[in-house]
């Protein structure tokens, strides 16, 4: 049993790359926007803090994901990781629950990519539609990574048919 922490910028390709892994491997996805953009949809002209609307769609995120693992069930979190408790509680959970413990950040440093993909995609309520280069470049910088636990960086400049095994073989690690 394994819980992967997806990482990278919007339109990095967290999603797609979560959604091949899942096929392939029967692993359960809890996608952050979709809890996220739920919430903005269910709370509908009330206003929450930007800030405060995060934490919480975390908590029910980190709810699934302790539930499922619980289980006995592979789960995938598809999110950015800006916090460095948030690779701190997958580890704890992972412990807790005996699964394998990874990490894959889906890197795509090329602004004008990133800019394409997000202009063109079908978006939900709470993804960006377009990214300011200096928030581009803020995340680069501030993405958290596990300190002391092996991870995975794949160039997703690249088909992913070019990196897909690797994450695979990552993912059958022991």
């Amino acid at each position: 049993m394994f819980f992967l922490q997806m990482s990278g910028f919007p339109g990095s390709g967290k999603s797609t790359l979560s959604r091949e892994i899942a096929k392939r491997t029967g692993a359960l996805i809890i996608d952050h926007d979709i809890t996220k953009s739920a919430m903005i949809k269910s709370l509908g002209s009330m206003k929450l803090d930007s800030k405060d609307l995060g934490k919480v769609s975390y908590e029910v995120d980190w709810a699934y994901i302790e539930f499922y693992l619980s289980q006995g069930y592979d789960v995938i979190l598809d999110s950015p990781c800006l916090y460095s408790e948030m690779i701190e509680k997958g580890l704890y959970l992972s412990r807790k629950y005996q699964a394998r413990y990874k990490y894959v950040e889906c890197y795509l440093n090329d602004y004008s990519e990133i800019s394409y993909r997000l202009r063109n995609r079908s978006r939900m309520a709470s993804q960006i539609s377009e990214a300011h280069k200096e928030s581009f470049n803020h995340f680069i910088d501030a993405s958290k990574r596990p300190s002391d636990h092996k991870y995975l960086i794949v160039d997703t400049s690249n088909p992913l048919e070019v990196y897909f095994d690797e994450v695979i073989c990552y993912l059958d690690e022991v």
